[in-house]
């Protein structure tokens, strides 16, 4: 079914009004708002359709429409699309921080959390990450491999990987020479492993079992990176029923640092901020939960990310907004440190 621009409108206040009230959406509601100039059945009928198509549901007690994981995605795709041009001033003036940087991205992340009441990320610059000196990947028995990872720094991590199959030795030989090729002499950063994991020239074969040995070289990136949080004390709040389940998880979440670290570097888009909603957040803390991100860096180069994370049912437009200016003053910080002599 066409989603005419009368159904994402009608779609766009059903998820403003829910984020805004918490309680299910009816008709009556919607035409009584401004600017929605259609009669109530036209509105009905809609309702119908998007719930038809699955982007709205309706709790059995309650003939309000509640948006579904794919309503929250379709809105926030368009909204993120309609978020155009300078970011609005963020509520932090960081001209005068030069030598501050830890500082700055710690007073950027309180003043995330206290803006949008969500979960504030920020990862540090990781320009003096230690290069990765050495990847042993060896084979202890048929189904075990160990991989072991050493960064020019000393530190040493280290996983033994149990498959449900017995692997080829030569599968082995050939991934111990691929990321002595790809990692090895280069910085330990998301990107370097992002490249090398993701290689378009990579047989299925060949990167599934990259895959699986993954975990080892996120450790090591989450050893190297600094990562400031905020809003975690306040996250809770008034969240009830799903929302609350939702702000539990995400606590879940942030003990384990290279899962949320992964979160803020994974598929980000340099040119505008990235929303990721229900299924698309890997791990099951994250189911019902949502994401809104955006890079900070240098006009050729990403330096770190500005992330939010909270309940579906969170004001996506604030957060959007938010995390764009938050990424505009950090870049033009970073810019100032690292863009001169």
């Amino acid at each position: 079914m066409e989603l005419t621009p009368r159904k994402l409108e009608v779609l766009r206040r059903v998820v403003e009004e829910y984020v805004a009230t918490g309680q299910p959406v009816g008709s009556k509601v919607l035409v009584e708002r401004p600017g929605l100039d259609v009669s109530s059945s036209t509105v009905r009928s809609e309702l119908f359709e998007l719930e038809a198509i699955g982007l709205l549901t309706h709790p059995h007690t309650s003939a309000g429409r509640v948006p579904t994981q794919s309503g929250f995605r379709v809105y926030t795709e368009k909204l993120v699309g309609a978020i155009d041009g300078r970011p609005a001033p963020f509520p932090l003036d960081l001209t005068a921080m030069r030598n501050e940087l830890e500082e700055a991205l710690r007073r950027t992340t309180d003043a995330l959390s206290e803006t949008t009441h969500l979960l504030a990320l920020v990862s540090a610059p990781a320009l003096e990450a230690a290069a990765v000196r050495h990847v042993e990947v060896l084979q202890l028995q048929p189904k075990v491999v160990i991989v072991v990872v050493i960064t020019a720094s000393g530190a040493v991590s280290k996983r033994v990987f149990e498959l449900e199959a017995d692997v080829d030795s030569g599968l082995v030989d050939w991934a111990r020479a691929y990321l002595d090729e790809t990692i090895v002499g280069k910085r330990a950063s998301g990107s370097v492993v992002r490249r090398a994991f993701e290689d378009p020239g990579l047989s299925l074969r060949e990167r599934t079992f990259l895959e699986t040995l993954r975990p080892v070289f996120a450790d090591v990136v989450a050893s190297a990176t600094e990562l400031y949080v905020g809003g975690a004390a306040g996250l809770l709040g008034d969240a009830t029923g799903a929302d609350l389940e939702a702000c539990q998880r995400l606590l879940e979440v942030l003990e384990r640092r290279a899962a949320v670290l992964g979160l803020l570097q994974e598929a980000l888009d340099p040119k505008r901020p990235v929303v990721r909603v229900g299924p698309e957040l890997e791990g099951e803390e994250l189911e019902g939960a949502s994401y809104v991100g955006a890079t900070y860096g240098l006009p050729n180069r990403s330096l770190g990310a500005v992330g939010l994370l909270g309940p579906l049912r969170m004001d996506y437009e604030k957060a959007i907004r938010s995390v764009r200016a938050a990424a505009y003053e950090l870049s033009r910080l970073a810019e100032d440190v690292y863009g001169t002599p």
